[in-house]
């Protein structure tokens, strides 16, 4: 008998991020406020049931203590790494990503060490990391006119998982009228996929709570330099957007994941249930993707809560 599951596998879970470690559990966060909650489960489907822990409460009304948004865990060097966007309450200028270290084994365990800001030539938000020939790079959506006002992505090389030198950047601005939905002008949320000899930034476009919410993606191909943009060709339109017949709206904010047995390759999103539902009500989805005979990925259209589905391999 196929076991199935149906999406969303998490409500109220906005900028869902899965790490799937060595150990074999993964890993979840999402942003929930004024607090950062970590979740460690042994399936992907079963992280609503996992083990749920908030490990960091800032200081109230400290700094870097409102609005903390889009927490991604990595794993460098052999620690873990939180970065998340946060700021004092003001507006997007006050807006930077901060650090978090746990020298632990299990990232549920242990203390977890603020190591600051991250000192990034704009102020910005929804900060990650990319190992690449064995130099980290930072990635972030930083604040500006692209000549309309919102966010576009921005690369520069670190020194350590805290600190970065050097130059910023410029990757991709929202200039194509379907990355300008909702009232801003919004390239935001940077992610990295590997595979087939090239490197694909995936990142979401207009605002976070227009229908109009999308993927767009960046292709490199592996040798090349990624400080340098002409390295990356971008798509005119969207991989991953909203399905209207399945009532699916606002897909973005993703992260990538495998199944436990590595077999399959999976796309994390957030999604609204209808046009106009409020933001609160973003769910955490995941489904299975595929791969084109041109060795880019074929991510498909979002899946609707009614359709069910075979849980990932292995699971």
């Amino acid at each position: 008998m196929t076991v199935t599951f149906r999406n969303p596998i998490l409500d109220k879970a906005a900028d869902p991020w899965i790490f799937k470690h060595s150990d074999g559990f993964y890993y979840f966060m999402s942003t929930q406020g004024g607090q950062l909650e970590l979740r460690k489960s042994a399936s992907m489907t079963g992280i609503a049931n996992g083990h749920n822990k908030v490990i960091w409460k800032p200081e109230e009304n400290g700094p870097y203590s409102y609005n903390l948004w889009a927490p991604e865990i990595h794993r460098l060097d052999d620690k873990w790494y939180i970065y998340f966007t946060a700021n004092d309450g003001g507006g997007d200028d006050t807006r930077r990503v901060c650090v978090l270290e746990n020298e632990a084994e299990d990232p549920m365990t242990g203390e977890w060490v603020w190591k600051g800001i991250i000192a990034a030539a704009y102020p910005g938000l929804d900060g990650s990391v990319m190992t690449h020939h064995n130099q980290l790079y930072f990635m972030y959506a930083g604040y500006g006119h692209f000549p309309d006002y919102g966010s576009a992505i921005y690369i520069v090389r670190m020194t350590n998982p805290w600190t970065v030198e050097g130059d910023n950047v410029l990757l991709t601005a929202p200039t194509l009228k379907w990355e300008k939905q909702g009232g801003m002008a919004i390239n935001e949320g940077p992610v990295i996929l590997k595979r087939n000899g090239k490197v694909f930034l995936v990142y979401s476009a207009s605002t976070t709570w227009s229908e109009d919410y999308a993927l767009g993606m960046l292709t490199m191909d592996e040798a090349s330099d990624p400080m340098d943009p002409s390295s990356w060709v971008k798509s005119m339109v969207p991989v991953f957007r909203k399905n209207v017949e399945n009532n699916v709206f606002a897909t973005g904010h993703n992260s990538f994941t495998t199944s436990p047995d590595g077999t399959e390759d999976w796309i994390v999103y957030h999604a609204l249930p209808s046009q106009n539902a409020e933001l609160n009500l973003r769910s955490t989805r995941v489904q299975k993707f595929s791969w084109r005979s041109d060795g880019t990925p074929d991510f498909g259209t979002p899946i609707g809560t009614t359709e069910d589905i075979s849980v990932p391999s292995g699971e």
